[in-house]
């Protein structure tokens, strides 16, 4: 019976496990949102960094 008592302790831990990942990675956005959201802050980014390259102090 041993068995079957760790098989169920291991679901239950794999579920608690997947819930907690999907918690931290849930933000209330669609993937082509959050696509489009990751891609303005790449481009600010970027703009900074030509802006500080370009600025000699």
């Amino acid at each position: 019976m041993t068995r079957g008592n760790q098989r169920e302790l291991a679901r239950a831990k794999n579920l608690k496990k997947t819930q907690d990942k999907m918690k931290k990675s849930e933000d209330g956005l669609s993937a082509a949102a959050r696509k489009e959201r990751d891609a303005q802050i790449m481009q600010e980014k970027q703009k900074k960094a030509t802006e500080k390259k370009d600025d000699p102090k």
